[in-house]
């Protein structure tokens, strides 16, 4: 089969490692930074050679196909030079897909990706389907499909991993929204992003499906111009559709392929607009692979949401406590400040990825009556912010956040952490930054 060379040994990389060495090919796990023991283990486990702290050149420039962890950038002089030499680098969802047969679902966007994809999967598993959820959550998907022997799979996937595509060609696949994101990676051009995120649709044919929201102008810009060869499959809470999903009284209204689906908004456990669009975009996917109509309604309403996403922690003293650590960019914020109705105590910042925060400048002067920066370096946010806000706090840790929020807020307040930033100045990752504040917010 050749020679496998993975770059990075983190849960995508040990996943494709594990499927390689399954499909013959000798392979070989390199990672700059330290494998975690759990993933040493297991490479050891099945015999397969890594290396930890630096990347051996000769060991990884005599590759056959290289799988490229999603967080290393192209431009890399290492990755630069396995492209020149013609060696193929692609991601993790390129090289499984060739190892499977099943259905699949393909989930990227800006936002809502992960309550899509986790909503999708609870409506197929509740329909009976014998479904897989893999990609940018849970478990690798080269794992599921080395261990596995899933029908469909519900598949997260973020422009990083698109960007590794060739063949790829998920049989539905969804785009949430487009708003600017990442555009450290992309030269600062969001053409360069909009392309990425196209990606998912590049291989699709006249039999398959692209789900979209038809609000956002730039889907909608992009799709004139460049048009795709899948079926399209629109949904809006602004306007009525001739096909796709719409709102109409406050009604979820469904029209594909000959087929209905009515539901009333009150049924959703999620609450907001954006979980509308999320609603009908995974009640479409469902009803494209036959999951009965009932099925759909009863689950929508036992879905419960994704953790550190608009959840709700605590009351004390008859202020709500709000963990939005997962809104890592401005429009996830944009959605967190809009839904909720009471004034806010805002806790934001970290690293910033080429934010622009003018179209939050109107929710802000209506709504928030505190910013609370939490992060090494809040100048920007103060520049946008400093002259329409009274109160403006540097923070350096979240139980220092937490506690000022505690002491600024009065009775019928929201403290809102939705920070609009990566998180990786003072934490791990969102999850450790959600996770320190409830803990914060517990101890108060």
């Amino acid at each position: 089969m050749g020679r496998l060379v993975i770059l990075g040994g983190g849960e995508s990389g040990v996943g494709t490692a594990i499927l390689g060495k399954q499909k013959g090919f000798e392979v070989f796990v390199s990672d700059k930074g330290e494998i975690k023991e759990n993933y040493k283990k297991v490479l050891e486990h099945f015999e397969i050679e890594w290396e930890s702290g630096e990347h051996t050149e000769a060991k990884i420039l005599n590759a056959d196909v290289v799988m490229k962890s999603p967080g290393i950038p192209d431009k890399v002089p290492l990755v630069k030079a396995l492209v020149e030499k013609g060696v193929p680098v692609i991601s993790e969802i390129e090289f499984a897909s060739k190892y499977t047969d099943a259905n699949l679902i393909g989930i990227t966007g800006s936002n809502g990706k992960t309550t899509t994809t986790m909503l999708t999967h609870h409506l197929l598993k509740d329909g009976g389907l014998n479904v897989g959820m893999a990609g940018n959550i849970g478990d690798s998907y080269a794992k599921m499909v080395a261990e596995q022997d899933f029908d469909h799979y519900v598949l997260e996937i973020s422009s990083f991993q698109l960007d590794g595509i060739v063949d790829f060609k998920p049989h539905i696949a969804i785009l949430t929204n487009i708003t600017p994101d990442h555009l450290d990676r992309y030269e600062y051009k969001f053409e360069n992003y909009i392309a990425s995120k196209f990606r998912i649709a590049m291989n699709q044919d006249k039999n398959d499906y692209l789900i979209y929201d038809a609000d956002d102008e730039v889907i909608q810009d992009w799709l004139k111009k460049h048009p795709v060869q899948s079926k399209l499959v629109p949904f809006s809470v602004k306007r009525k559709l001739e096909e796709g999903a719409w709102l109409e009284d406050k009604t979820i209204k469904i029209k594909l392929e000959h087929k209905t689906l009515e539901m009333s908004e009150d049924i959703l456990a999620l609450e907001g607009q954006h979980n509308v669009k999320n609603t009908m975009a995974a009640s479409m996917a469902a009803m494209l692979v036959k999951v009965r109509k009932e099925t759909i309604r009863n689950s929508i309403q036992s879905f419960q949401g994704v953790p550190h996403r608009l959840e709700k922690v605590l009351k004390i003293n008859h202020v709500e406590y709000i963990n939005d650590s997962k809104a890592t960019n401005v429009n996830a914020t944009f959605y967190a400040l809009d839904g909720i109705k009471k004034p806010i105590i805002w806790i934001a910042g970290g690293v910033d990825k080429g934010n622009d925060y003018s179209e939050l400048m109107s929710l802000v002067r209506e709504k928030v009556k505190c910013i609370i920066c939490l992060g090494t370096d809040s100048s920007k946010l103060i520049d946008a912010f400093g002259n329409v806000i009274d109160l403006m706090v540097e923070t350096y840790s979240m139980e220092e956040a937490v506690k000022v929020a505690y002491k600024v807020a009065e009775r019928g307040d929201a403290v809102l952490l939705s920070p609009a930033c990566a998180s990786f100045d003072l934490f791990k990752n969102y999850e450790d930054r959600g996770d320190q504040f409830k803990n914060a917010v517990k101890n108060l």
